[in-house]
């Protein structure tokens, strides 16, 4: 057992550990708050963007909503660990810090990659949904939300749409109207009259841009909040060793 008067020195030490890891755990517990808003932001924002890539609705928007989850509720246990001053809680609360820094640098580092590789990814996918567009499955839809929000027409442009099968039967897609006056199907089927009411903007470029900015802002994100574990797991391991070696109790 150490003298009374070592323990007596590291009481303050002790405390002022203690008061850190109870301000980190809180703002750690706000991260996931922010988590949970980015994943609920993703989800409402950014599911036509991602159905264009891929098939099935994306995963991504629900991975950071239960990262979230998961985080606000160790956050509230690293604070019960640090007033308990539990060496074995404080040790497991390292450990799990240790495993979302791992998680956020990953996730970090595959939307930066992603970022940069999206373009081929979604010009393809794109130029599919253009090219089997019926106006009815999940990819149609996706691409009548972009063109409406966006304020484009087709991939380059929209005389895109003149090649399709489509648009050889119903005319351009009405989602590319500039507004709904004279935007019928009549009108839509005629090149010369649908060119003054439809988007001249392709939506290519604007949806690349759209996605890597927003993708750039979660990669940022994640990084920033993964390198900030790292402060907590040193705070934690500091004081369930100083708690282990001086034997320090709760009063």
């Amino acid at each position: 057992m150490s003298p009374p008067s070592r323990r007596l020195q590291t009481k303050p030490v002790i405390t002022c550990l203690k008061t850190f890891l109870i301000s980190y755990s809180l703002i750690f517990w706000f991260t996931g708050v922010i988590l949970l808003a980015v994943g609920v932001w993703g989800k409402v924002s950014l599911e036509a963007y991602f159905s264009l890539i891929s098939e099935d609705s994306t995963n991504a928007p629900y991975v950071l909503i239960g990262t979230g989850a998961i985080i606000v509720v160790f956050g509230l246990f690293g604070c019960f660990a640090t007033c308990r001053g539990s060496p074995w809680m404080l040790k497991l609360y390292a450990m799990f810090l240790t495993l979302v820094f791992l998680a956020e640098l990953i996730a970090g580092v595959s939307g930066f990659i992603f970022r940069h590789e999206i373009k081929d990814k979604i010009s393809k996918a794109y130029e599919g949904a253009v090219q089997t567009y019926d106006g009815k499955d999940n990819k149609s839809k996706a691409v009548d939300a972009l063109q409406k929000k966006l304020h484009c027409c087709g991939m380059t442009n929209s005389s895109d749409w003149g090649k399709t099968e489509y648009s050889q039967i119903h005319g351009i897609p009405m989602s590319c109207c500039k507004s709904s006056d004279n935007c019928t199907e009549e009108n839509l089927r005629d090149p010369g009259k649908a060119s003054t009411l439809v988007f001249t903007q392709g939506c290519f470029s604007l949806v690349t841009s759209v996605l890597e900015s927003n993708l750039g802002i979660i990669a940022g994100v994640s990084f920033g909040i993964a390198f900030f574990q790292v402060i907590g797991i040193f705070l934690a391991c500091c004081l369930s060793r100083y708690i282990t070696n001086n034997q320090y109790e709760m009063v």
